[in-house]
């Protein structure tokens, strides 16, 4: 015939730490990425969520696109900035990048 037969080989002894060494550079890369970029990550947001709930009404506030104002209304998901007299923005709560010191924005 064209094809040959094939037969079974025994199998070669195994290392008992193969199993172990093979899988140890991923829990050693996940534990790094954990401590750089998860965590870190994770603590950021839980600042900014009690910043926003923190946010009261003549706040003066400086949102994610740059715009500064002071809160002129506080709804439950939005609120009203007036960054200029009479001038107001909607913006959502989540937004807001910064909390800024009283007093900071003096032309309004």
């Amino acid at each position: 015939m064209l094809i040959s037969n094939a037969y079974a080989q025994a199998a070669g002894a195994t290392d008992p730490t193969g199993g172990l060494m093979g899988i140890l550079p991923l829990i050693l890369m996940f534990v790094v990425l954990w401590f750089l970029m998860i965590r870190p990550q994770m603590k950021r947001a839980k600042e900014h969520k009690s910043m926003v709930e923190a946010l009261s009404k003549g706040d003066e506030v400086v949102t994610q696109g740059g715009i500064a104002g002071r809160i002129a209304e506080l709804g439950d998901n939005f609120l009203h900035i007036e960054v200029a007299p009479n001038t107001n923005v909607l913006v959502q709560k989540q937004a807001i990048a910064t909390v800024l010191p009283k007093g900071t924005l003096k032309s309004l």
